[in-house]
């Protein structure tokens, strides 16, 4: 049996569509549809993620936490898929990503830990900052990272939890770079630049892109390691398929993209010709704003992962195609 965090979310959604293809519907799903962290969240939409979703039993995440503090989770239960978590890089209680994020995951992990079940958590990108240190998810490098928000800082010390409990050969974490597509509707403020901007795109043929704050980088052309989620998911099921895999990896394509390529493939994908007006960045966003994210794939391609990646003109022009099918936009 299967226990999926995150399911009605983003990520956790497609992951349980795609255990659904795969034939599995013994799964015990959790989230929080009474959404009360952020005003970014739609619980609705939310919910509309789990529609025609196959599972064996929903827990509110409160409830799950604590059946598992007072071990009392039943079942035959040999995989944790711990997706869950507040993702909000502007949201600013420290106390909600304490406990949300960080303590929650300890909590599933030495659970899992103790049992033998194998745990498989995301990270985050968010976690290597301003990207000084580099992109390598070497575990030897792990300590540099520097996030640059509440998101990235919970999501880097529970990595470092799960260095400093002897873990990083038992569990695997997942370092999510940029990724869109299907199902964040309800992220609000949080959704990708293609779900925000494919209704103006495909109606008004333009599109607004934040001015750039350093001499480095023209408007338009801060970079980003995009991946679509239907790649994001291969790499998850991968993990799934080969349970004596262990460690923490960069979950992206390994190569950098700017905003002004995704707004172009965007513009292509509609039949538009680009028009594209650069906006000012809000004032509180600017200090914690990564120019430029890449992944370094090199231990995910050792680990045995060989499948391509899809490229961004490709995702995006599959993404606006769904979109046209779907009122959530």
């Amino acid at each position: 049996m299967i226990v999926l965090t995150g399911a009605a979310g983003f990520i956790g959604s497609c992951i349980l569509a795609r255990l659904n293809q795969l034939g599995r519907e013994d799964i015990l799903i959790v989230d929080h549809l009474d959404s009360q962290e952020t005003q970014s969240i739609s619980s609705d939409l939310k919910q509309a993620n789990l529609k025609s979703k196959k599972y064996q039993e929903y827990f509110d995440k409160k409830d799950f936490l604590n059946l598992v503090r007072s071990n009392k989770l039943s079942g035959n239960i040999d995989l944790i898929l711990h997706i869950g978590a507040c993702s909000s890089t502007t949201f600013q209680d420290a106390r909600y990503f304490q406990e949300n994020n960080f303590e929650y995951s300890c909590h599933l992990a030495q659970w899992a830990l103790a049992k033998g079940v194998r745990f498989i958590y995301a990270s985050s990108a968010a976690t290597y900052g301003d990207g000084s240190a580099g992109y390598s998810d070497d575990h030897a490098r792990i300590l540099l990272c520097k996030p640059l928000n509440l998101y990235g800082e919970s999501k880097q010390k529970f990595d470092e939890w799960v260095l400093d409990h002897s873990a990083i050969e038992k569990v695997v974490g997942l370092k999510f770079f940029n990724v869109f597509g299907p199902n964040e509707y309800h992220k609000k403020d949080m959704r990708s630049v293609i779900a925000k901007a494919y209704q103006k795109v495909s109606q008004e043929g333009k599109m607004a892109l934040f001015k750039s704050y350093k001499k480095e980088f023209a408007d338009g052309q801060q970079q980003r390691d995009f991946i679509y989620i239907k790649d994001a998911v291969d790499i998850v099921m991968f993990f799934i398929e080969h349970p004596r895999v262990c460690g923490i990896f960069n979950v992206g394509t390994g190569q950098a993209r700017s905003w002004n390529d995704m707004a172009k493939a965007l513009f292509a994908a509609v039949g538009k010709e680009p028009n594209i007006q650069y906006v000012d960045m809000p004032l509180d966003i600017r200090p914690r704003y990564q120019y430029f994210t890449q992944a370094e794939m090199t231990k995910l391609r050792g680990s045995g992962y060989q499948k391509p990646f899809t490229s961004l003109e490709d995702a995006v022009k599959d993404y606006a195609q769904y979109l046209s099918r779907h009122a959530y936009i």
